[in-house]
């Protein structure tokens, strides 16, 4: 974090383009809830960066408001933590456009989930695909965060907000003004894979309905994809060396831990040996047990968008009560008439 002396503060955000699944649960935001009681949090719905690709304007709000009743339902309490979303802070798009004449064409060239996400047809992507990541350095660092719970897939990204933030203090001579964002990726459930596939992540974008657990599922559907979930015909084994080469296993077992706060190898201890007739009950029920009651608080918030929308406008007027202070500062570092 080189010499910067600020606060500890964490940003994180989630895009609102589909449902929240037990994988942004385990690998973000349990995650969430415990930070608050630690830093001074801020989770935000990434609808700027949603419109990457064309999302449908009232699915775009109604993810929104999901989102938001996500968080809560599972325990992020707006009290303690900023619940914001990004089109409401415009101190984002003014600190992106700065960092767009800081960060190089070079730097974006090597980023490789434009490459993934455009495919080979990259010359119909939008121009806010390719710029993205500057996008998301300027969430992070216009409330001069210190650390970022980020995915396996975004740690690209996080580096270069952190290049940005050093060239920057270079470049203007501000000295430690930027931190050097941190990640936060370790820890039970940080990577949940699809119940179809043990080797392709959890996804919304997922093609089978069986393959992905909602938070929004009742008790009944999360025992039914549990229950219909790829395995292979070994017993499971006794030791965590035998999860190797067997990725839905080793999926399970991940889960199973995770949601009881075990490790692999202590799963392993009580059930190695077992088949997964034995085992898929006993994880449904842990699944339901956990996720269940969330999905019947998340579904009451969804029904009363107006409680929603006020969590959203405190918390953005929290947020610009900081962002807006950073753009101000940086536009006199540039040299802007301010």
């Amino acid at each position: 974090m080189t010499g910067y002396k600020g606060p500890n503060r964490v940003f994180s955000g989630i895009q609102p383009s589909g449902g929240m699944h037990l994988g942004n649960y385990l690998g973000a935001i349990r995650k969430f809830v415990d930070m608050q009681h630690t830093h001074d949090c801020y989770f935000c719905v990434v609808d700027m960066h949603a419109i990457t690709a064309w999302q449908d304007p009232k699915k775009l709000r109604d993810q929104t408001f999901h989102i938001v009743a996500s968080y809560l339902a599972a325990g992020i309490d707006p009290r303690k933590a900023a619940v914001l979303h990004q089109s409401a802070v415009p101190a984002h798009a003014e600190l992106a456009w700065i960092f767009n004449c800081v960060a190089r064409l070079g730097w974006l060239d090597r980023m490789t989930q434009f490459k993934d996400k455009a495919g080979k047809d990259k010359e119909r992507a939008s121009v806010g695909l390719y710029t993205y990541p500057v996008l998301m350095a300027a969430d992070i660092l216009v409330y001069k965060a210190t650390h970022v719970p980020v995915g396996e897939d975004q740690k690209q990204h996080l580096e270069l907000a952190r290049d940005i933030a050093g060239k920057f203090n270079r470049e203007f001579e501000a000295a430690d003004y930027f931190p050097s964002p941190e990640p936060l990726i370790k820890g039970p459930g940080a990577r949940v894979m699809s119940l179809r596939d043990g080797t392709a992540k959890m996804s919304k974008s997922d093609p089978s309905e069986q393959a992905t657990i909602y938070l929004s599922d009742d008790a009944d559907a999360i025992a039914r994809k549990i229950k219909k979930a790829k395995t292979d015909p070994e017993p499971l084994p006794s030791e965590t060396a035998g999860l190797e080469n067997r990725p839905e296993a080793s999926n399970l077992v991940g889960i199973y831990a995770a949601l009881s706060g075990k490790t692999d190898a202590a799963v392993l201890k009580e059930f190695g040996g077992e088949g997964f007739g034995k085992f898929k009950p006993a994880l449904a029920g842990l699944v339901v047990e956990k996720i269940a009651p969330i999905g019947a608080e998340l579904r009451r918030l969804e029904a009363d968008p107006g409680h929603l929308r006020s969590i959203l406008m405190d918390g953005a007027a929290r947020a610009r009560s900081i962002a807006d202070k950073t753009v101000a500062e940086v536009k006199e570092i540039v040299g802007f008439v301010v």
